[in-house]
């Protein structure tokens, strides 16, 4: 008998030890070829594309803007509307209510010893941490954990309070702390969700840009989850 031969059969590679598979291989092989020959897969898919034809380069008044969002957006799911601000400066920062919240339900907990063992375990099931000052000693060992996610309570948040109660329903009713990038002037704020009415989200958005101020507005945006953005004419703010 001959010497046996390997057989390449489509995406697979016949052997004497049996079938391997190509795809891996063939995947790293394509993509190399593509950017040999400068081929760029497209950022964003048809319904993208489709929803960016109908928005204009302009700043849209505040109504349209949402009017015109509403209609483009193309989840299918009820999407996060968000806020995208260039500001004339880093270090903007601040704690309001938005006037029909989220729309994200916000998991709202208070510091106790079954908290602390879940803590002791990597575990976070909250959007939002409540403390009483006394309690602060006991949550430094977790500022590694929570800090980064910008969860560690503090009195500047309204986190660290002896109204507990309180702190919850404020929380609970739309309370949210905005702030911009650490590096860049930029701020991202999520506003309300494609389920809210036209009427919803418009004054969400204004409270959001009010409270900013129109002195550190360079320019603002709005978005769905996926969709194109549309920028908000800020006349009405001066």
């Amino acid at each position: 008998m001959g010497k046996k031969r390997n057989v390449t059969v489509g995406a697979t590679e016949a052997t004497p030890e049996g079938v391997i598979s190509m795809e891996p291989e063939k995947k790293k092989k394509d993509k190399y070829e593509n950017k040999r020959k400068g081929v760029v897969k497209p950022l964003h898919g048809k319904k993208y594309k489709s929803a960016a034809t109908k928005v204009e380069q302009k700043p849209y008044e505040l109504s349209k803007a949402v009017a015109l969002l509403k209609k483009i957006a193309f989840e299918s799911f009820g999407a996060s509307v968000e806020l995208h601000v260039n500001l004339m400066e880093q270090g903007v920062k601040g704690e309001m209510s938005l006037p029909h919240g989220t729309g994200k339900e916000v998991r709202v907990a208070v510091f106790d010893e079954a908290l602390e063992k879940t803590l002791a375990n990597n575990e976070i099931n909250f959007d939002v941490l409540l403390a009483r000052p006394d309690d602060m000693k006991k949550l430094v060992r977790f500022a590694k954990l929570l800090g980064p996610k910008g969860l560690m309570p503090t009195p500047k948040k309204g986190t660290v309070t002896q109204d507990i109660e309180g702190s919850i329903k404020k929380f609970k009713g739309g309370a949210i702390h905005y702030k911009s990038e650490p590096k860049f002037p930029l701020l991202h704020q999520v506003v309300g969700s494609t389920k809210f009415t036209e009427e919803q989200l418009k004054e969400n958005l204004s409270a959001v840009l009010v409270a900013i101020g129109r002195k550190n507005i360079q320019k603002a945006y709005i978005s769905s989850t996926m969709s194109p953005s549309i920028q908000i004419d800020l006349s009405f703010l001066s």
